[in-house]
Parts: structure tokens; C-alpha cells; sequence
């Protein structure tokens, strides 16, 4: 759907005449042209001349020249290249002459590096440059290097096929086939009397065609074999080794050209003559062939589209015209056809093919009748076709468009025009999608008679551009003269009968003749009018110097030209705009603003980069242009804003129903809200991060974008091979799904959201409140109770559901509106409105069926089935009999799947039961109701002890006497339900009895505390105190017993105090433990040794004098306070000897760290788990050996089970040796270590103060003890210095702020995870220890030691 448009026409003019020849120069890009002057004895002289890129104002720059003698007839010089690679020109003469000059010196001479006798007949380099084919006057094929070294030298006629050739078995042979009853006469018959010969317009010269690789060449020939000479091809390698040979082709002409991809080999055929083709006369193909030689396709030129002369001129071409040359463009998408004409200039006509069909797109005619004298395209910029004529070296720019309509809903049609030859195909895609090379209309343009002077028979018939009017159903046709043609589509835009599009021509113009090379035409929306057809055209064309806007004007009769900007530079493109916008784009990527009633032109904008493809949006605030380059970056400017690129990959674009739309090289197409682009604009965020929340849809390989059509809401896609698909994305369906919702069109709004499998939801999220205060309309326009039943069942569904506030009080307000409307008609929308609530309220949904089972008993069966439908059934059952009314379950149950024999004994069982509170019990017993089981149960006074035999039945044990409290406490036990049985008999006289049971319950789960609360409050003194002393709650346990002393004797409570006091002392509650036995017994020796114990050494000297017991002084403290002494010594010296090992360590790991880091960080790819991997028996220890350092033994699949996955988990962070946990490992131990030290210093700091008062020996081992503590503590400090340098504010694992923890917690999410902690530094991740300690922390020595 891609139309060939013309980019740009540079044009430099050699007064003197004469140009033959073309080269490149890539590197520098310049241009060399060869010029042959003057003929004198014999010979003729060749000037060479230099262009330089820029165009504008420049001349040719003539650099050397050199003489040649003449050799036969037409042009001397038949090959002109520059090789790049020692910047050298080289000339080949046909003569037999080779001539080469250096570029780089400052006067290039030409000087002959070589001749042959035979002279040249055709030249051809690869394309690297590295190898040269020529082929001799006496038909020899040579082949030579760079230097100019001869690699082959052979005679170009052979009876050999070549290398490839193919094998014959005979199969599907004429030999072979069944003849029927014409026998083995016919198989003997010759398979072909086919003259073959060359076409009239021969002229015998072969020619030469390189692969774009550069692997192989082709040359085509005039063969002597056969009865009649003709044209064959051959096909050699780069050692110039035959390797096929064409089938005979009656007709082939001598053009050639191997398109650069590899796969065809094209020449031309003609028909309709002896030795030519089998076809009707005048028929003229182009054909293509395989490198096997093997014909592979063709198409057929248009000789009636001004090729032929009329019949009063007389021909000196047999038919009129005849194909000079053909030449693949470098991207092979394009085929440059050059075609000669009698009485007329020639032509060059550019093929394009999709879908196998050939259109062609653009015809460039010579200029004032002259002949073109070479043809080419540039070597690697693709579209860039070099021509030449006598005087003129035009050097034309093409890029691939879409011509597409603007048009706004609701009159977008979403026309596509593709030129094809004279004719263009129109589809509007909002009717009918037709795919190419078919189309809804085709479009004949020039019919009927043409007038000499606005269109002259040497003029190109394919017009150049074509254009709709963005405000009008109006088609304007452009061709490169000067000449306008403008239509009137008529395109329908709904279904019906006839023809889909009935144009009309409503206006013909030609510009003057000074605005040559017109390139683009567009209809500006400002002044148009459907009704009178009325608007303004702009015609974009060049000067000499700059550009020129040609503004013309119809005015529903005819097209007149009312003025013309001249524009700055040369080159340039106007945007197209959906508004009355006039915006011209320079070669440069500034865009300016054109004023059509002043006609001047006024700075806009700029792209960083030309934009051939750019379109101007108007947005509410401001004003836009988003242009692509071609090398695919997507661009948006505006204003005073800068220019953004939007994407680097950008392969086309659109701008519709509010979004632009593009696709990308990832195969993606996204959708960016236009209104987002001028916030992105002004704001400093990178490119990269802009479309991370823009909507994107996965495409096929290579799509690009036709046309979007924002009525049909649909998205037209054009693969590379040509075929469409239409496609419609969320956001265009969303776009109009508002519209339409804010316009209260609920039911067309409905139907999108359904068609689109859009989620019903929507149309409530869009506008809640809006949606509410519309019910009415809602419900009127989708009436249909299968739509209603559907939109409320989507409610809570999709990837964004609504809320279940949101649900219920859309639900509640639907239902309300339904029951006063109809409730027979919407009884099946009412039932699922109480459904779909969360919860859902089936008890509302039955009681409903109930009140119909009683008015309107018909509706009652099928809306039972419903229900059933919307429903697990087995839930409304045990709905129905939570509601304790038998004759809805009976219902619901016969239309359930469920078996009589298994519910109707089970209801007879329970309509049985006298007592309607037992009969409530057992059924909320069934239901696992178990706290309305338990008050039903209470009321009615008596228990069922259950047991099952299946779901619905159970044995009843009958009961004798009024009161069944102790089934009922049994019930209570069995489901926990104590808080309800305590409310239930709160005012009750068996309320002790339930709390006994519930403190009962408490003890059992060791909740002591809580249990010896309960028992209090239960009057349970004994229980009480149990639980008390099991608790350590020791105070309430004495109280409880000296106040219940008739239930406690004086020998129970010093029982008691021992066995507390051994409780305290195993949770190290020493003091407590001491207060214990000195308050209830008079053991004071027991309470000294258990203070001695806990280093409680003050308590113990205040218990011993206040008890003047003194000699305990001797015999308990005194030893005790050394043994204290010597436990903190040697406390301290297993730190000490544990502090030196991990030091150690830790340097050696850090200097691991730094001259082995990549073994020392050694990560597991966690996307590998899956995959197989080799034996690394004799490797490195790799990704694979992170947790571990022994190699494995055998070839094993990585792939690990959840155990293996536990397990591997368990190890990150063990801290085991040679793993890279192991610092982390070491710097908390260090860090428990400093925690321990200070623990063990408090100690020292309670004892030194009496070590200092006992004895001499108790004095000399204190002053060790604070020495050696001393020491530990610089030694300590100092280590944690060294380990933790610097101070960080990074916080660490140890109470710091945790990161956010992923959505998805996988294992591999956790395993990355831990490898991104792991490459933190683990001073940073771990929080630095304080060894001094804070407030009387610091002051823990006894200075008096000091003194001693």
C-alpha cells in the first residue's frame, strides 16, 4: 500500500555537453561525471569533472582530462568507478584502454595502466571493488583483481551448462509420460519447434551484472548455437568458473541486472515476431531468472501508457520504443526501467512489486525531448537515482509513503490511494478492506482527450503525488509538470448496495512552466466545504535555488492560481495537518509556518532530523509535529519545546482518535496519548523511560501501518509480504467506547465493549457516578435480559475489577430499577444482581423464589434452574436449609442433580424433630455453623451427640431429663467455641461452669497467665494457684494462698517457695528467686548461695548482716565472688582467641576479593536451573559452584526439585568457609561478639567493687580481671575500627529500612534477590557495633585498682 514519492531533485547543468558516465565517490561523498568532447584524428577527448554534495549554488569543478582513440560506434567510455580502497578513478575505453588517476593528488593525471588490442565491449567491478570483469571484442571473459591482475581468461562462447548442472532422471519428462493412443510416437516427438532469436531492438553488445555479495556474476551474450543466434545467460563465480547456463528464451533482450539480494536475475522479452516469444504482437515482459538459470516470474510492460507515438508519426523503432538498460535499486526494491522513444524524450519508469503484484510508480521524463545518456542507482544510499542527459546531471531522491485520508469520525473513510502506472487503486478501509494488489476502485486518470499545452506527449503519465482533502471526501493528483487533476470520490460510508466509490472529475490545472520538478500536492481543510466543494491547494516545487509553494484555489468550477512562497532552501516537504495548518519542513528538519493570505513563511519548529513522513496535530493547548526520519527514529516538536525522540526503532506512525500510534523493529505497536507528548516535551525525562507506561500490542514481524480509521475503530497493518490485518486496539475501541458513554449512547457503547471483548466494567470505571444517575437510560437502551445478566456478571471480572462496594451498589440499584419496571420479565437479572454481590446474597436471591413460588408459581421453575446455573447447587441447598425452610430446599433439590435417596430421608429426619430449636441446631450443625449451633442448642435444652454415617444423616441419641448442659459442654470443647458459650451463659448459674472448662482449655495450651485469670474469676483457688506457679507469677501465687490459708498449709506454702524458687534460678531470676525463700521460709543460707549465683554479690552481703549471718561471708561469698572472677577471665580469653581467628579471616578475604573477584563473586544464573550442563571436573570453579567449592563428578541436569531449591535457599547467608557468605557471616559474629563482651563487662563492673573490699587474694585477681578486660576492650575497639573503617549512613540488615519485597516471591525472585545483596559490601549492609557503650557503660573500672 506503499507509494514511491519524490523526495528531492538536485540538477547541475554542463553547458558544454557530452556527459556519457557517473561514479561515486563513498567515502567522500562526491560526484565525478565523464564528459566526451570533440572528435579529431581519430580520437576523442574525455574531461572529467567533481560535484560536491551540496547542490545549491555549485558547479562543476573540472579536475583532469586525457584523450582515446575511437573504437566502432556509441560511447567511447563504458566504465567510470572510483576505488576506494587507493582512492583512484578508473576509465575503461572501448578501445581497449584502462585508466586510472589518484584522487588525492592535487592536479590528477590520467595515466594508461594497461590495454588490450581487442578492445572492450563491457566493463562491470564487484561490488567491494576487488575484482573487474571484462569482456573483449573477441568475446574472451577476463577477470581481474584491484592491480589489475589477470585471474581468468576465457572465451565467453562454450557448449557447457557449468558446474551446476543439474542431473536428469527423466521424471516428469515428455519421454515419460502416458501418451494414450498416440503412443511411443509422441514420446519420441520433439518437445519443442519454437524459433528462437533476438528481438529487433538487439544491440549485440553483452553485458555484465554482479551479485550484491560480490560471490558471483552474470553475463548476458549473443550465442551463435542453435539455427538462429540469440541471447543466453551465464552465470560465473568470483574465479570466473561457469557455473549454469540459461534455458534458450525466444526474445531476450540485452538488458541485465542481478538485484542485489541474490534471488532474481531480470532482462526483458519481447513478443509477437520470428525468434521472439509466443504472444500476441507488441507484448513486451520483463523476466526474471534464477542463478541456476532457470526462469522464476515476469511481468508485462505498458506500452499504451505513452510509450507508443500516435499513428500519424512515422517509427524508426519497430515498435515505437525499446528498453536501453534496467537497474536494481541497493535495497532491491525498486527496478529502474530505462526505455528510449521515437519522437520523444525518454523515459524512466520505477517498478515496485507486493503481494506479486508490479506496480509502477513514478515515471521521470527527460527534460525538452532530450535523450538520457546513463542511468544508476547510488551504491548504498537506497532511492537514489543518478541520471544524466546530454547537459544535465540530475541526481532525484525518492522515500516510500502512504497516501492516506485525514478525515475526522464521523466522516473518516479511511481511504489508502496506490499508484499504479495512470491509475489509482482507492480502498476506504471504514467500508471495505480488500486486499492489495485488488482495491475497491480503480481510479483511470488522463482519460478522455488531453491538451498539448497543459500535457505534452514527452510528459511522464504516472502522476508523482496524490492527496485527500482532510475535511471533504475530495482526491487531488499531481503530476511532476505541473499538471492537477482533482476528484470528488463520493465514497459511501455505511453498507448498502452499489458501488462503494463513484468518482468524479471536478477540476483540471497547469502552473506555469517556471515551477519545475513539482513534487507534493496538498488540500489545506480551512476553506473546504462538502456542499460547494470549494478549498485550497498547495503545490510544492522547486526553483534553482529554493523551494516554491504554488497556492491555487477552487472554487467549484475551476482551479486558478492566486500566488506562490518562496520558500529558504530547496528540498523541503509539507507536513500534512488535519487542520487548516500550513507547515513546510526544510532539508535540515526546521520547520516553518506558511501564511497563506499574506504568503510568507515564518519559523515554527524543528526536528533534530528530516522528516520525509510527518504529520501536524492540534491538540488543546498547543500544537504539535511528530515526523520520522529514515533511520526510524519517531520525533515530536512544537513550538518554543525541543525536539524529542520518542523511539530509535520506528518503523511507521499514525495519529488517531487521540493516540499516536507507531510500530517499532521489536514488532510492537504503541499507543502514546497525544496529550501526554507536551508534558514529555517540557520535562527532563529520559527517552528511554518514556514509554514504559504506554499501551503496547505484540505485531507480526515487520508490520507497519496503513491506516487507522477511528470510526470502525480499527488499526490497518501491511506485512512484508504485502498481505493486510485489521486489527482493533483497546485504546481505539476505549476511545470511542467514551465518546459514546459520555454522549449516553449506552447500548452502541455495550455492543463495542462485547464485540471487542473489552471488559464490561468499563462502562461502569469510566464515570461511576455518571453511570448511576444513567441507570434509567442504560436499562432502556440494552434491554435485552441476556446483555443485562451479561454486564453484571463482568463486573467483578477482567484485569481490573471494580471493587465490591462498587459492585453492590451497582447490583442494589439495578435490581431496584428492574423490580419497578418488570419483575417477571427480569426475575433471571434480579437473581443475578443478589449474586454477583461480594459476598454474594443467595439468601436474598431464594427469598425471592419464594415470593414468586407464591405469586407467580410459572416464572418459579425456570428461574430455579437459573439460579442452579449462576450457582454451585450444593451451596444453595445448604442456603436454603440454613433458612430452615424445608419446602426450598425440597425445591432446589429437585432440580439439582442430587439424588432422592440421599436428602429425602435426611429432611424427613429433620421435620421429625418436635423441637424447632433442636431441629435449627442440627441444621446449623450440618453447615458447620457451629456458633448458631451452640445457641439453638442452648434454647432448645437439649444435645445430639452426631455420628456421621453421610453427609445429611446422623444417629440420634435421646436424652432423659430437662437440662443437656453437659452435651452441650462437650460440643463446646469439640469446636472452641468458649468467648460464645461465656456470652451465652453470662447471666447464667452455670457460667463458672463454662469458665472452668474455658480455663481448662488454657492450661492445656500453656497459657498459664490467662488460665489462673479464669480460674479466679471461676472461683477456683486450687486451679488458680496451679497455673500461677506454672506461670512464675509468684506474688499473685503467695497472695492467692496466705488468703486461702484454710485451703494452704504453712508446710504446702514452704513446698511451694522452694519449687518457685528453683523455677526462678533456671530462668536466671536470681533476685527473685532469693526473695522468695527469705519471705516464705527461714533458709537464709539458700537465699545468700543463689544471689552469690547470679553475681548479685551486694543483695547477698545486705541479706548476710541484716540476718547476722555473718559467717556466710566466709563460707559462701568469699568463694563465690572468685569463682565469678575466674568464669569472667576466662570468658574472656575464648573472645579473645575467637576474635583474633575471624580477623584473620576477614583480611584474608578481602584480599581475595581484590585478586580473584570473579571467583570470589561467583552467581548462579538462576534462568539456567533448567538447563543441562557438562561435567566441570576439570574447570574452575564457576556460576554453577556458588555455594559450594567441590566440583561435581558426573553430568547432571540442573534442574532442581523443591527440595533441592529449599535447600540451596537455606545455604545464601549461611556463612559456611569458602563461600561468598562467609564475610557477611564473619561481620555478624563479630558484631554477637560485641554484644557478648559487653554482657560479660557488666558482670566484671558489679563484681570489681567487692573484689576490691574481700581479701588480699581477692584484691591481686580483681586487678587481673580489670586488666585483662582492659585489654580486650582496646583490642576489640580496634578490630571493629579496621573492619568498619569509615562510618556509613548506609543502614544495614540489622534494623534498617527494608526494601520493597517483590509481587511475585518466587525462588528465583529470591535467589537474584540475595545475589543483588551479595554484591553490596557487607560493612555497608551490616550496622557498625559500639564497643564503648553508652552513659555508665563507659565508667565500668574501679580506679582505686589503678592506684594499687
Amino acid at each position: 500500500m506503499r507509494n514511491l514519492s519524490l523526495s528531492s531533485v538536485d540538477v547541475i547543468a554542463l553547458a558544454e555537453g557530452g556527459i556519457r558516465s557517473t561514479a561515486v565517490d563513498l567515502d567522500e561523498n562526491v560526484f565525478y561525471i565523464a564528459s566526451e568532447k570533440g572528435v579529431s584524428d581519430g580520437a576523442t577527448n574525455v574531461e572529467i569533472y567533481r560535484i560536491d554534495k551540496n547542490f545549491v549554488g555549485a558547479s562543476l569543478e573540472a579536475i583532469t582530462m586525457f584523450s582515446a582513440t575511437i573504437s566502432g560506434s556509441g560511447t567511447q567510455l563504458i566504465s567510470l568507478r572510483v576505488i576506494q580502497d587507493n582512492r583512484s578513478l578508473v576509465a575503461i575505453m572501448r578501445n581497449g584502454d584502462i585508466i586510472t588517476t589518484s584522487l588525492d593528488d592535487e592536479i590528477p593525471l590520467m595515466e594508461v595502466q594497461g590495454s588490450v588490442d581487442d578492445g572492450f565491449l563491457a566493463a562491470a567491478w564487484s561490488p567491494d571493488d576487488s575484482l573487474l570483469a571484462l569482456i573483449t571484442g573477441t568475446n574472451k571473459l577476463i577477470l581481474m583483481t584491484l592491480t589489475f591482475d589477470v585471474i581468468s581468461e576465457a572465451p565467453l562462447e562454450t557448449t557447457e551448462f557449468g558446474q551446476d548442472a543439474p542431473i536428469n532422471v527423466g521424471w516428469g519428462s515428455k519421454q515419460t509420460q502416458f501418451h494414450g493412443s498416440l503412443g511411443k510416437t509422441a514420446a519420441q516427438a520433439s518437445t519443442s519447434n519454437m524459433l528462437v532469436g533476438c528481438s529487433p531492438d538487439e544491440d549485440n553488445i553483452p553485458r555484465i551484472s554482479w551479485r550484491g555479495d560480490g560471490a558471483c556474476f552474470a553475463v548476458s551474450s549473443i550465442t551463435t548455437a542453435g539455427s538462429h543466434p540469440h541471447r543466453i545467460l551465464r552465470v560465473y563465480d568470483h574465479q570466473a568458473v561457469l557455473q549454469s547456463t540459461s534455458e534458450s528464451v525466444p526474445g531476450l533482450e540485452h538488458s541485465l541486472s542481478w538485484r542485489p539480494s541474490g534471488n532474481l536475475i531480470a532482462s526483458t522479452q519481447r513478443f509477437g515476431f520470428d525468434g521472439g516469444g509466443a504472444g500476441r504482437n507488441g507484448r513486451h515482459d520483463v523476466v526474471f531468472f534464477e542463478r541456476n538459470g532457470l526462469r522464476h516470474g515476469d511481468f508485462e510492460l505498458r506500452p499504451a501508457h505513452g510509450l507508443v507515438p500516435p499513428p500519424s508519426q512515422a517509427l524508426n523503432l519497430r515498435w515505437g520504443y525499446k528498453v536501453k538498460d534496467i537497474k536494481w535499486s541497493s535495497d532491491s526494491n525498486v527496478l529502474a526501467i530505462w526505455i528510449e522513444r521515437d519522437h520523444a524524450s525518454d523515459l524512466v519508469q520505477l517498478w515496485t512489486t507486493t503481494n506479486y503484484h508490479w506496480y509502477l510508480k513514478q515515471e521521470i521524463s527527460a527534460p525538452s525531448d532530450s535523450k538520457f545518456t546513463s542511468m544508476d542507482w547510488h551504491p548504498e544510499i537506497a532511492l537514489h537515482l543518478i541520471l544524466t542527459t546530454h547537459t544535465q546531471f540530475f541526481l532525484r531522491a525518492y522515500a516510500w509513503e502512504i497516501i492516506t485520508s485525514l478525515s475526522k469520525s464521523p466522516i473518516d473513510t479511511g481511504s489508502v490511494a496506490v499508484s499504479d502506472g495512470s491509475d489509482v487503486l482507492l480502498t476506504p478501509f471504514r467500508t471495505q478492506n480488500v486486499p492489495p494488489p485488488m482495491s475497491s476502485m480503480q481510479l483511470a486518470l488522463l482519460a478522455g482527450p488531453l491538451d498539448k499545452s497543459q500535457f505534452p506527449r514527452s510528459a511522464a503519465r504516472v502522476p508523482v503525488h496524490t492527496c485527500f482533502s482532510p475535511s471533504s471526501d475530495v482526491l487531488g493528483v499531481l503530476w511532476e509538470h505541473g499538471y492537477v487533476e482533482v476528484y470528488h470520490l463520493r465514497t459511501r460510508l455505511g453498507p448498502g448496495r452499489g458501488k462503494v466509490m463513484q468518482p468524479t472529475k471536478i477540476g483540471i490545472c497547469s502552473l506555469n512552466e517556471t515551477n519545475n520538478h513539482c513534487r507534493q500536492i496538498v488540500i489545506l481543510a480551512s476553506t473546504c466545504n462538502a456542499d460547494s466543494l470549494s478549498f485550497t491547494t498547495l503545490i510544492l516545487g522547486s526553483l534553482s535555488e529554493s523551494d516554491v509553494v504554488v497556492i491555487t484555489q477552487f472554487n467549484g468550477q475551476r482551479i486558478t492560481e492566486t500566488g506562490a512562497v518562496a520558500m529558504t532552501s530547496r528540498n523541503g516537504r509539507l507536513v500534512r495537518s488535519s487542520t487548516d495548518a500550513c507547515v513546510w519542513e526544510a532539508e535540515d528538519g526546521k520547520l516553518f509556518r506558511l501564511n497563506i493570505d499574506n504568503q510568507i513563511s515564518t519559523p515554527f519548529s524543528r526536528f533534530s532530523n528530516f522528516c520525509f513522513v510527518a504529520q501536524h496535530v492540534t491538540l488543546s493547548t498547543t500544537e504539535l509535529c511528530v515526523g520520522l526520519t529514515g533511520s526510524g527514529k519517531l520525533q515530536v516538536c512544537g513550538g518554543e519545546l525541543s525536539c524529542l525522540t520518542l523511539a530509535s526503532n520506528a518503523t511507521s506512525f499514525a495519529v488517531a482518535s487521540g493516540y499516536l500510534i507507531f510500530t517499532t523493529g521489536a514488532h510492537e505497536a504503541v499507543f502514546a496519548p497525544m496529550e501526554d507528548l507536551p508534558t514529555l516535551l517540557m520535562s527532563d525525562n529520559n527517552s528511554k523511560d518514556i514509554t514504559s507506561d504506554w499501551e503496547k500490542r505484540r505485531v507480526e514481524r515487520g508490520s507497519r501501518i496503513v491506516v487507522c480509521v477511528p470510526s470502525s475503530m480499527s488499526l490497518v497493518l501491511q506485512m512484508p509480504r504485502g498481505n493486510l490485518e485489521t486489527i482493533n486496539p483497546r485504546p481505539l475501541v476505549l476511545e470511542v467506547v467514551r465518546q459514546d458513554l459520555n454522549a449516553g449512547q449506552y447500548r452502541k457503547a455495550f455492543f463495542s465493549c462485547r464485540k471487542h471483548r473489552i471488559d464490561l466494567n468499563f462502562l461502569v470505571a469510566h464515570d461511576e457516578i455518571a453511570f448511576l444517575e444513567g441507570l434509567g437510560s442504560f436499562v432502556e437502551q440494552v434491554h435485552e435480559v441476556d446483555h443485562l445478566n451479561l454486564f453484571l456478571t463482568s463486573l467483578g471480572q477482567g484485569t481490573s475489577p471494580l471493587s465490591p462496594t462498587t459492585i453492590a451498589t451497582i447490583s442494589d440499584a439495578l435490581r431496584e430499577k428492574l423490580e419497578k419496571t418488570d419483575l417477571k420479565t427480569y426475575v433471571n437479572t434480579i437473581l443475578t444482581a443478589h449474586v454477583v454481590k461480594a459476598p454474594s446474597d443467595h439468601e436474598s436471591a431464594l427469598s425471592l423464589l419464594l415470593r414468586l413460588k407464591d405469586e407467580e408459581p410459572a416464572l418459579v421453575e425456570d428461574a430455579v434452574k437459573y439460579i442452579i446455573f449462576l450457582v454451585d447447587a450444593d451451596k444453595l441447598f445448604d442456603t436454603a436449609l440454613g433458612m430452615y425452610d424445608f419446602s426450598l430446599v425440597l425445591m432446589i433439590a429437585q432440580h439439582s442433580q442430587k439424588d432422592p435417596r440421599e436428602y429425602l430421608p435426611f429432611l424427613r429426619e429433620l421435620r421429625a424433630i418436635g423441637d424447632k430449636n433442636y431441629q435449627k441446631y442440627r441444621i446449623d450443625d450440618l453447615l458447620k455453623r457451629y456458633k448458631s449451633a451452640l445457641n439453638n442448642l442452648a434454647r432448645a435444652g437439649m444435645c445430639v451427640s452426631s455420628i456421621p454415617k453421610s453427609p445429611y444423616q446422623s444417629r440420634i441419641l435421646p436424652m432423659s431429663g430437662p437440662s443437656h448442659f453437659d452435651e452441650a459442654i462437650q460440643y463446646i470443647e469439640r469446636h472452641s467455641l468458649y468467648q460464645a458459650a461465656l456470652s451465652i451463659w453470662s447471666n447464667s448459674d452455670r457460667y463458672e461452669d463454662v469458665l472452668t472448662i474455658y480455663g481448662d482449655w488454657l492450661f492445656e495450651r500453656r497459657d498459664f497467665r490467662q488460665a489462673a485469670a479464669v480460674f479466679v474469676e471461676a472461683k477456683r483457688p486450687q486451679k488458680a494457684m496451679v497455673a500461677y506457679e506454672k506461670a512464675l507469677e509468684w506474688q499473685e501465687l503467695f497472695e492467692l494462698a496466705l488468703r486461702h490459708s484454710e485451703l494452704v498449709s504453712n508446710e504446702r506454702i514452704e513446698d511451694m517457695a522452694y519449687r518457685v524458687s528453683e523455677d526462678l534460678v533456671s530462668k536466671k531470676r536470681f533476685a527473685e528467686a532469693a526473695r522468695v525463700i527469705l519471705d516464705y521460709t527461714s533458709d537464709v543460707k539458700t537465699a545468700v548461695i543463689t544471689l552469690v549465683q547470679g553475681n548479685e554479690f551486694s543483695e547477698a552481703l545486705r541479706i548476710t548482716t541484716l540476718k547476722r549471718e555473718s559467717k556466710l561471708i566466709e563460707d559462701v561469698i568469699h568463694p563465690g565472688a572468685l569463682e565469678s572472677m575466674a568464669q569472667i577471665v576466662e570468658d574472656v580469653t575464648e573472645m579473645k582467641e575467637q576474635l583474633n581467628k575471624q580477623l584473620n579471616r576477614i583480611r584474608e578475604l578481602r584480599v581475595k576479593k581484590v585478586e580473584e573477584p570473579d571467583e570470589f563473586y561467583g552467581f548462579e544464573d538462576t534462568a539456567l536451573h533448567n538447563v543441562d550442563v557438562m561435567t566441570d571436573v576439570s574447570m574452575a570453579p564457576t556460576a554453577f559452584t556458588r555455594y559450594t567449592v567441590a566440583p561435581s563428578a558426573v553430568s547432571r541436569s540442573s534442574k532442581r526439585s523443591s527440595r533441592s531449591k529449599r535447600k540451596m535457599e537455606r545455604k545464601v547467608g549461611s556463612g559456611r568457609k569458602g563461600t561468598v557468605d562467609e564475610e557477611e557471616y564473619l561481620l555478624r559474629s563479630i558484631g554477637k561478639l560485641v554484644g557478648r563482651f559487653s554482657g560479660t563487662r557488666s558482670e566484671g563492673k558489679k563484681l570489681l567493687p567487692h573484689l576490691i573490699r574481700f581479701t588480699a587474694q581477692h584484691r591481686e585477681d580483681g586487678l587481673a580481671m580489670q586488666r585483662k578486660l582492659s585489654e580486650f576492650e582496646v583490642e576489640l575497639s580496634a578490630t571493629v575500627e579496621e573492619i568498619w573503617p569509615t562510618p556509613t549512613d548506609a543502614v544495614g540488615i540489622d534494623g534498617q529500612t527494608q526494601t520493597m519485597q517483590p509481587l511475585q516471591d518466587t525462588w528465583a525472585v529470591r535467589m537474584d534477590d540475595a545475589q543483588r545483596q551479595q554484591k553490596i559490601n557487607p560493612t555497608e549492609r551490616i550496622a557498625k557495633p559500639q564497643v564503648d557503650g553508652d552513659g555508665d557503660e563507659k565508667d565500668w573500672k574501679m580506679k582505686l585498682f589503678d592506684l594499687i
